[in-house]
C-alpha cells in the first residue's frame, strides 16, 4: 500500500514536472517568435527610411547609382563641400558620371536653381529661400577628385553662410552620412559684465 502510494506521488510529480517543462517551452517559443517579428519590423523600418523611391528618384536626378557611391556633407567656417566618390576605385564610369554632375550641379546652384536637391527630397531643403535670394553672395566650385567630385561653396555674407549650414545639414540627416552637424565656426567671446571699463583705452595726460 504504501509502495502504491509512493508510486502515485510520484507519478503526480512527473506529470507536473511535464506540465511545467510544457510551460517553459511554450513560453520560449512565443517570446522567440515575438522578438523575430520585431526584429524583421525593425527592418522593415529601416528599409523604408532608406526609401527605394528616394534612391530611384537620386539615380534619375545624379545621373549614377546612388549604391555605387558614398556621399559626405561638410560645413566649413566660410561655408562647405558636397563631396561624392565611387566605392570602388576602379568604376571610371560612375567616377566620370560623379564628376559631371558636380559641374553641372555647381552650375545650376550659382544660377540659384535647386531642383535635383528638390527633386530627390521631394521637398524644397532648408536655406534653400535664402540660398535662391543671396546667390550673388555664394560661389560654387566644382572639383575632380581621384574617385568622384565635389562642390565647394563659400561666401563672406553671415545670413548666406547659415542657410548653407542648414542646408548642408538637411542633406547630411537625410543620406545618414555620419558628419558633423556642429557649427564650424568659433563661438564668440563674450564680453565678461564685470570687465567694464578695463579694455578702455587709458585718457591722455
Amino acid at each position: 500500500m504504501v509502495e502504491l502510494k509512493e508510486r502515485l506521488i510520484h507519478q503526480k510529480s512527473a506529470v507536473s514536472m511535464m506540465n511545467m517543462n510544457r510551460k517553459v517551452s511554450l513560453h520560449v517559443a512565443t517570446t522567440t517568435a515575438a522578438f523575430f517579428f520585431m526584429t524583421s519590423s525593425l527592418v522593415r523600418g529601416q528599409t523604408a527610411q532608406t526609401s527605394p523611391a528616394s534612391m530611384a528618384r537620386g539615380d534619375e536626378a545624379m545621373g549614377f547609382d546612388q549604391e555605387k557611391t558614398t556621399h559626405h556633407f561638410k560645413l566649413l567656417p566660410d561655408g562647405g563641400t558636397i563631396e561624392i566618390s565611387a566605392n570602388d576605385p576602379s568604376d571610371v564610369a560612375t567616377r566620370e558620371a560623379i564628376q559631371r554632375h558636380v559641374a553641372k550641379t555647381a552650375g545650376m546652384f550659382a544660377q540659384g536653381d535647386f531642383s535635383i536637391p528638390m527633386l530627390v527630397h521631394k521637398q524644397a531643403p532648408p536655406g534653400v529661400d535664402m540660398m535662391k535670394r543671396l546667390k550673388g553672395e555664394l560661389s560654387y566650385t566644382p572639383e575632380n577628385l581621384p574617385n568622384g567630385g565635389r562642390v565647394q561653396i563659400t561666401t563672406s555674407n553671415s545670413e548666406a553662410l547659415n542657410a548653407v549650414h542648414d542646408f548642408l545639414r538637411f542633406q547630411i540627416q537625410e543620406h545618414k552620412t555620419g558628419d558633423s552637424l556642429a557649427d564650424p565656426r568659433p563661438a564668440k567671446r563674450k564680453h565678461p559684465a564685470n570687465n567694464l571699463g578695463k579694455d578702455a583705452h587709458p585718457a591722455p595726460p
